[in-house]
Order: structure tokens, then sequence, then C-alpha cells
């Protein structure tokens, strides 16, 4: 088999909707014998033909966070959920990077403000819906109530061909996966070939990031390292509160933006402060993201649009913007 066939595969590209980013992934088989063989070999891996299909990440949506620097509450949520529900190709899954919640040391107001992301959540027009918690769901109890309410904190599954790995971040006290977590994680890619393509996903960045603001993982470079002989791996992760990419080896790493106050960039920000809620322009941190992928993996260009309610109009205004996309 040649590099290049395994090597290209896979295309990811990414759409931030305000709502978190939709990603739309296409097989890019070499043709002939060898591209038939790499597809065969991918579904006897794990199961599933590799065909085009297409997800949203959403994160950060703090159920029950009221206040400054965010009066909205849960509107935006609500209105990605429209959003979503209304997009002309509806994705297959949804996947939520944590902080599902505001964290409360009261259990039974914990408990409502699940109640309540599920209730929002499950308006969501989609064959499924996968998370992992923030250290806003799990820190204070170690995630003992998201797994009553939301099942496991860490798991893997299959879709059509794409291997995605949800982790846990947050649930130790400190931000670590822990040896339990990655010997898991080993034992689970170990079916794998280098060419499958794998899509993680968790709260907190895999990679030192700024860890002065605590955007980091312990020990994020263990994970990396079981990652490394994959030839096609994408990290979704939340946290930051604002869209960003990153290329690390043979890694992409994209974080999506939230459903509440944005933060600053790291590049530029002095501190960690929430940018500021404007009245007039109360979705101005939320936006459209084109990210398209049209040769390689990693020569992703870039075209950022903010979603602005005065100047667009709910579903109407984000399928203008879409309106004309370059994805295939």
């Amino acid at each position: 088999m040649r590099n290049t066939d395994r090597r290209s595969f896979l295309k990811i590209a990414g759409i931030s909707i305000g709502a978190g980013a939709l990603y739309r992934v296409a097989p890019l088989l070499g043709a002939g014998r060898e591209g038939a063989g790499l597809s065969r070999a991918l579904r006897e891996a794990n199961g599933e033909p590799l065909r085009p299909f297409s997800f949203v990440q959403l994160s950060d949506t703090h159920v029950g966070f009221e206040g400054p620097p965010d009066p909205l509450g849960t509107r935006a949520f609500e209105r990605a959920v429209e959003t979503i529900n209304a997009l002309p190709e509806p994705p297959e899954l949804i996947l939520f990077t944590g902080d599902l919640t505001h964290d409360t040391e009261d259990r039974r107001e914990h408990a409502a403000r699940l109640k309540r992301f599920r209730e929002i959540a499950g308006k969501l027009s989609v064959q499924a819906i996968h998370c992992v918690p923030g250290e806003h769901d799990a820190a204070l109890d170690g995630g003992a109530l998201f797994r009553e309410s939301l099942g496991p904190t860490s798991y893997s599954f299959d879709h059509r061909g794409v291997h995605f790995v949800g982790l846990d971040n947050v649930s130790r006290g400190k931000p670590e996966i822990g040896k339990e977590q990655l010997a898991w994680l080993e034992r689970d890619l170990s079916r794998f070939g280098p060419s499958a393509p794998i899509v993680v996903f968790t709260h907190r960045p895999l990679f030192d990031l700024k860890p002065e603001w605590e955007w980091f993982t312990d020990d994020g470079d263990a994970v990396m390292n079981l990652l490394a002989r994959f030839e096609n791996v994408t990290v979704l992760y939340g946290h930051i509160h604002r869209a960003d990419h990153r290329r690390i080896g043979r890694a992409d790493h994209h974080a999506a933006r939230s459903l509440v106050f944005a933060f600053p960039d790291p590049e530029s920000g002095a501190e960690k402060k929430p940018l500021p809620f404007r009245k007039e322009r109360p979705f101005a941190n939320l936006g459209i993201r084109r990210i398209a992928a049209p040769g390689a993996p990693g020569a992703l260009s870039i075209d950022d649009v903010e979603l602005s309610a005065a100047e667009f109009s709910g579903t109407a205004g984000i399928q203008q913007l879409l309106k004309g996309g370059s994805f295939a």
C-alpha cells in the first residue's frame, strides 16, 4: 500500500456555527485495488464501512450559570439546538466536550441542572449524543452525578469507519487522565492499524496551550504518545471558550467556541478575563468558522465570520452565511 493512500483517506472539515463546530468526514481512498484493500481492512477493524457523514461538537454550555459577564442563561444553548436542527445537512452525531453544567455544591441543584441540560439536548434531531465531563460537571464529586445522569465519563465507539474516543481529564481532582484510563486507552487502540481514523474528544487540551491559565492536561503527552503511531488523529476539546486550531506532530487539535462568555486569545491576552457582554450584539462572540481541507491533512484554510444577531437572524442567517461554501 502506498503511503499517499494511507495518509489521505480521511478528510475532516469543520464549520464553527456559534454552536460549536460542524465537522464533515469524507473518505479519500485511493482508487483501485489498494483503496479497496484499505476500505476492507477498516471495515474488519471497526465493523462499519467508511462513508461520508457529519457531526457537531458543542462545548461549555454551563447550564445554571447566571449573571455577568453573560446574562443569556441557556438562550445560546437553545439557539444552538434550533440552529443544528435547521441545518440542510443534518449531523449524525453530537459530541459535547464538557462543562455541560455550571458547578454548585448543592447536589440537588446540580442534579436539576443536569436534568435541564438533558431536556435541551434532547431536542436535538440526531442519531446519537455523546458527552464527556468538564471540571464544572465532575471535579466536586469525582464525576459521580455525571455517571448517574449521563453514563461513563470515558468510553469509545465506532461510527462509519471512524473510531471515536471520549476521555475524562477532569474527574480526578486535578487535570489528568490517570494510569487506569491510559491503560484502558492502550488496550482500546490495540486493535487498530496506523491508518485507522481516530477522533478523540475531551474537555481540557491534551497539550500545554497556556498552563498559567490552567489550559493543559498533566499527562496529555502520555495520551499523545499512545496516538503517535496513527496517521489520522483529530482531537476535539472545549474549556478555553474560543475557537482554536493547532497542528502538533501528526494530530490536529481543535477547540470549539463555548455557549457562554468567551476568553481572550491566549497569544495576546494579558489575563484570563472573560470578554465583556455586549447588549447590542448578544451573540457577538459566536460565529461561523469555515475550515476546508483541500489537500493533505493539516492543510486547512480557515474563514472566520462573526455571527451578529443584528445583521443575521437565527437559522436563516446561518444558512445565508453557509450558502456558497466550498464544501463538496
